[in-house]
């Protein structure tokens, strides 16, 4: 069964969509799209490159945030990616730029979301942005709200319904919910949830299935597990190393297939600076599992982590 889904489908670029089309925000994109976070660590030159690179693989689906290096990779996606490469470009709000060793801090008063937005139209140069991500704190790993940042959801996706209603947010999203949060959501039109989920960390299946029932796009993050201490590796996986052995694949590839597989409302956003492994993770959307290797994937523990930052 492979992961790709009907016939094949072009980006405007004229490449085959990584992965096979997928359904966000009204509109069709690569299954596998690309996660910017570690753009931050090229310069401007070396991040507009990997960019147009990851068109030139069929990507059109890109993820990113204004705390993403302080601006600079949304500075670098909005020389990149102009409205002839028709890229999806989804955001997220909720957390904004910070000193120290975790780089961000929680944003997430009415005031603070509608300046993350504004703040992320800058950066990107764009009138309107498809997709905006509202990250929460009270659920996965991540920062916990505290004092004013305890803010009720219904607070915050009024200003987001809001700024939609204005034309500067195509749709919403959520990220780091659960499924209470989400139903309670659903009624102001919930286009994807971004939680963390990987082969080895599956505590949100029920959000996921939550989302399938509803039509609602299912964009993990942490899509390998992770390099933060505390969450589990999919590449460290027995099952894992195997099917990449008998595939000739590599162990991360395997990881995302796994993915795709699973569930067909699943969109991925692996991230990378570097060139090689971009080209692996959109590659990957064309590995084969079948119905055995499958089952000993399905059969790899759930372990939960929890780390401090995403």
């Amino acid at each position: 069964m492979p992961s790709t889904v009907g016939s094949p489908q072009f980006t405007a670029a004229g490449a085959e969509r990584a992965g096979g089309p997928g359904a966000l925000a009204g509109r069709t994109v690569s299954r596998v799209g690309f996660g910017a976070m570690q753009l931050r660590r090229l310069d401007h030159a070396a991040a507009v490159a990997l960019l147009r690179t990851a068109v030139e693989l069929g990507i059109d689906h890109v993820d990113t945030a204004q705390f993403y290096g302080a601006g600079s990779v949304n500075e670098a996606i909005g020389a990149a990616l102009g409205a002839a490469d028709d890229v999806l470009v989804a955001s997220k709000v909720g957390a904004e730029p910070a000193a120290g060793p975790i780089p961000l801090r929680l944003a997430q008063r009415p005031e603070q979301l509608r300046a993350g937005v504004e703040d992320n139209l800058r950066s990107l140069g764009r009138e309107t942005i498809p997709l905006v991500n509202l990250r929460r704190a009270g659920h996965g790993p991540g920062l916990r709200a505290e004092g004013d940042q305890v803010v009720d959801l219904d607070d915050q996706l009024a200003v987001l319904i809001e700024l939609r209603d204005a034309g500067k947010i195509g749709s919403l999203g959520l990220s780091s919910v659960g499924a209470d949060e989400l139903r309670r959501a659903l009624p102001a039109g919930i286009a994807c949830v971004q939680n963390a989920y990987s082969l080895v960390s599956r505590d949100d299946e029920d959000v996921l299935q939550l989302c399938r029932a509803e039509g609602i796009a299912w964009v993990p993050y942490f899509p390998l597990g992770g390099e933060f201490a505390g969450l589990p590796k999919v590449a460290d996986e027995p099952a894992v190393l195997a099917a990449a052995h008998a595939l000739g694949v590599s162990p991360a590839q395997v990881g995302l297939a796994w993915l795709l597989h699973h569930a067909p409302n699943t969109l991925l956003i692996p991230g990378t600076a570097d060139p090689e492994h971009l080209r692996a993770n959109a590659a990957a959307g064309a590995v084969v599992l079948d119905e055995a290797t499958l089952a000993a994937l399905d059969a790899v523990p759930s372990r939960s982590g929890d780390i401090e930052h995403d």
